[in-house]
């Protein structure tokens, strides 16, 4: 019989051994995957991992694509450290582009370098207030958060579709549930010249930057995680648990929001029904990928944008199926998580260590 017995220190080299080994055979596996589908596994290898680095047109797109992700997944690490876990990061993004997105189409015709700053305080507004609700119901009511987060992802979608084909429909869009093309102050500055990538990707490592002094350098931090690891413990401290679900959840939601406001007044230029592709749920992948550290988190995100880019490269070059990608991830989040059990615990096989 084999059982687990945890270790008494994890290995720092282990640790930072368990994404590379879950990555190398999270690549094997899908290589054979691919070989039984009938495709090269060697033109879904360069697509798909390469392919987006060696040219700078893909790898601007990587940055594109990584500033989301990087944004919420840094904002959700923090409560999944105080074992606060946010689902409902997709329902905030979308609140968030909807705040950004009353200022141009209430007022078309403004104009002034205040109007993209504004949008951002509106977007990360609406993802915390987004927020609030599971909230209130975990510290007053216990309710999970995992459950009423994630049932808000399904309101927020609605809300969303009634605005773009009701009140917010853009009447000369031949009927397209959009909003109306935002004005250009309404747009954020482009960060390199020649690309879509926008200063939101420094707004993301400026806020990996506040993410790694907040948990790792402050008392507010390791309150929190006092508070949400060991309730009892941290009432004796005088930590409060509520305290804890409150700034996990408000802070996740703030950190979706203005990812949501970012991406309608970068790359969209308006409101869609598509504005979110799935960012909400990657960026729980990446937050796990990453060790929920906050220097990890920033190359899982990197990692995740380039598979994603990588995988509409294989869909066109190697004819690879969408749901490729999402096996690919899906497959690379068990690889992870089976590693870091190897790294916490050691095999015991009849009361000997194996």
């Amino acid at each position: 019989m084999i059982t687990l017995v945890r270790r008494s220190a994890a290995s720092r080299r282990m640790a930072v051994a368990a994404p590379v080994a879950a990555l190398l055979v999270t690549i094997l596996l899908n290589l054979a995957l691919y070989t039984v589908m009938g495709k090269d596994p060697r033109a879904v290898f360069y697509a798909m991992l390469l392919e987006p680095f060696i040219s700078w047109p893909s790898f601007s797109e990587v940055l594109l694509k990584m500033t989301p992700l990087l944004l919420i997944a840094q904002g959700l690490a923090i409560g999944f450290r105080a074992k606060v876990i946010n689902i409902g990061a997709e329902g905030q993004f979308l609140l968030g582009a909807i705040f950004a997105s009353a200022i141009p189409v209430w007022y078309p015709q403004a104009t002034g370098p205040w109007i993209w700053p504004s949008m951002l305080v509106l977007g990360t507004l609406g993802g915390a207030l987004w927020a609030v609700i599971p909230a209130f119901w975990r510290v007053r009511l216990n309710a999970s958060e995992i459950l009423v987060t994630l049932m808000m992802n399904l309101i927020a979608v609605q809300l969303l579709a009634w605005l773009l084909v009701g009140p917010w429909k853009d009447p000369m869009g031949f009927n397209f549930p959009q909003t109306v093309m935002f004005q250009w102050d309404a747009m954020l500055p482009t960060l390199i010249p020649g690309t879509r990538v926008s200063v939101a990707l420094l707004l993301a490592f400026a806020a990996s930057g506040a993410a790694y002094l907040w948990m790792q350098r402050s008392f507010g931090g390791y309150q929190m995680v006092v508070g949400g690891l060991a309730p009892q413990a941290a009432c004796y401290a005088g930590f409060s648990q509520g305290r804890a679900v409150w700034l996990s959840l408000l802070i996740g939601g703030a950190a979706a929001g203005v990812a949501g406001a970012a991406e309608v007044a970068g790359p969209m230029g308006q409101l869609q029904r598509s504005i979110s592709s799935g960012y909400g749920y990657s960026a729980i992948i990446v937050a796990y990928l990453g060790g929920l550290h906050p220097v990890g988190i920033v190359l899982s995100s990197l990692l995740i944008a380039a598979l994603a880019i990588g995988g509409d490269n294989a869909m066109v070059s190697a004819g690879l199926p969408v749901s490729a990608v999402e096996v690919f991830q899906g497959t690379l989040l068990v690889a992870y998580l089976a590693a870091v059990v190897l790294v916490r615990y050691r095999l015991v096989r009849s009361g000997v260590p194996a």
